[in-house]
Parts: C-alpha cells; structure tokens; sequence
C-alpha cells in the first residue's frame, strides 16, 4: 500500500515539476527571466518593411472610346526589353515631326568628337523643343535625307517601318510610315545611346525633356509647334518626380485623308512608350493629346489609391 503511495506522488510531483519548466523556459526565451533582469535584452529585432518600388508604367488592360480610323499603342519595358501593346502595334501610320529626334540623333552620332557648330546646335534645339520644320529640313538635309531613313531602321533594328510611299508626298520624311512598336524601340535606341552616341546621347535627350509649348492655337504656328502634351499629362507626380522625361510627339491635319494624325513618343530610364492616331480633322488636336496621355495613366502601376482598395480582412472569430 505504502509503496502505491509512494508511486502516485512521484508522478504528481513529475508532472508539476514540468508544468513549472515551462513558463519558465518560456521566460528565457522572451528575455524576461532574472538572468536579464526583466529588461527584455535577449529578444530579436523585426526586420525593416522592405519598401515598396517605385510607381512605373507596366504592361496592362487599357480601354479607350475611341473615334477614329487608326488607334495603337505599345509600352517597352527598357529593363527587360519587353514590348507590350495593343493587338495591332505592329500596324503603321506616318510618323510627322515625331521622327525630327531622329535626325538630331543621326547629326549628332555623324558628328562624333567633333565639336558642335552653334547653328547646328540651335537647329537641335528648335527642331526639338518646338518641333521646327525649318530647322530639321536642315538637318535631314546634313544627314543625307532619305539615306538616314534606311540608316534609322538598321541602327535602331525597326522591323516595321517603311518610306513613306503617299501618292504626291513621296520622299517626304513627315510620311514615313512607322509601327508603335518601332517608336518605342527608337525611343530606347535613343535613349541607351546607340541612337547619338555616348558623347551626345545626354544632351539630346535633355533637350527632349525641355519640348516646349501647349495645343493652344497661340502655340500652333505655321511651321512649328508646342508639343509639350500628351503622355507626360498622363503621368503622375510619383513618376513625374523620379527625373525627366524625355518626349517627341507628332502632329499634322492631313487633307488627303481628312484626318489629324497625331503620335506621342516618351522615354525614362525604365520604359519606353508610343501611341499613334488617325481621328476626324474636327476633333481637334486637344482630342489626340487626351487619348495619350489616357493610355499612359492607364498603365500607371501601382494605380494611385490602389492600396486603398484592398479589400480588408473583418475582424471577428477565427
């Protein structure tokens, strides 16, 4: 009987002793044990939240109600080379004053180490920032016309474009005929220096950054024009903010076909995006402006108040 009782009290005291291990390895394990004096000196820091990526433009759905005869788009993703459009950005309208960056980047890669002339440069920059016909007539002149043509398609590896062959306007540079997915791969090749040249490459796309002048008639003059509108309005400040952007964009009210044709063309560091359009004369030029600078907002990513729409889990009973 005596060693029953002996038997049962061993295990009781088997049993409490191990009740009592626990808080107290519990204890030395968050640091509050007396070894540390309560101080909580043992425990591990949470690592840092890793920041989230900056805003960019990525490929996405992007709808527009549009009323026109030509309407396409394609984003170039400048880290990984990857192009992303709609269905038909292979499909070609004429490029207009958006293929004048070109010619300054073919002058400039000519010109190589050699200084550059004071006209040439002023030619650059009103070519550029006003899209000044004079001034590149005078440079698709130095460039050797339409040899610069077929040299901007080996150079920049465009697979799409053509001279333009409209009846009565053959030969003229505004009618080369060029994809959205070759504009975006000009605006990389100008962008990553193939285009100009290591030498040059800053200071054209500098100048692409400062294009200048609103669709406002008073900007609108007979052989130049404002340009700065479009995709960069579709921009937000989170990517406005993060360094220039540089533009070229294209526009003309065409009478053989009544219908304005306007393209928009915007490169970063980080991506490289085209829109080309051909809508009614009677729209007016403000109409292309908002249909780019829609698709760029479009592909915003993340869209602004995207975290604000996460839908939250409800607190309750698990």
């Amino acid at each position: 009987m005596r060693s029953r009782v002996t038997l049962v009290l061993a295990v009781v005291a088997v049993l409490l002793g191990g009740g009592l291990l626990v808080p107290a390895a519990y204890a030395r394990l968050s640091g509050d044990d007396a070894g540390s004096g309560g101080s909580g000196g043992g425990s591990v820091a949470a690592p840092a939240p890793t920041p989230p990526p900056p805003p960019t433009l990525a490929a996405g759905p992007v709808s527009v109600n549009f009323k026109g005869e030509f309407f396409s788009w394609a984003l170039m993703d400048r880290q990984t080379g990857q192009i992303s459009g709609s269905k038909n950005m292979a499909s070609t309208s004429s490029t207009e004053s958006m293929i004048k960056a070109w010619f300054a980047a073919d002058y400039l890669h000519q010109l190589g180490d050699k200084p550059l002339p004071t006209e040439r440069r002023k030619q650059i920059t009103t070519a550029i920032r006003d899209s000044n016909d004079d001034a590149a007539n005078a440079l698709y002149t130095a460039v050797g016309r339409s040899a610069t043509i077929k040299r901007m398609i080996s150079t920049c590896e465009l697979t799409d474009t053509k001279p333009g062959n409209v009846p009565g306007y053959v030969g003229w540079w505004s009618f080369t005929r060029m994809s959205p997915r070759d504009a975006v791969r000009l605006g990389d090749c100008i962008a990553d220096g193939t285009a100009a040249g290591d030498k040059w490459t800053k200071l054209l796309l500098d100048e692409m950054s400062k294009v200048r002048g609103s669709t406002a008639a008073k900007d609108q003059k007979a052989r130049s024009g404002g340009g700065r509108w479009g995709i960069i309005d579709g921009l937000p400040e989170s990517i406005l903010g993060q360094g220039p952007v540089s533009i070229k964009n294209g526009w003309t009210p065409l009478n053989y076909d009544g219908n304005w044709h306007v393209n928009c063309l915007a490169v970063t560091e980080r991506w490289s995006l085209a829109v080309m359009l051909r809508y009614p004369q009677r729209s007016g030029l403000d109409y292309g402006a908002q249909v780019c600078a829609s698709v760029a907002s479009q592909l915003v990513t993340p869209q602004p108040g995207a975290a604000l729409k996460v839908p939250q889990q409800p607190v309750g009973k698990l």
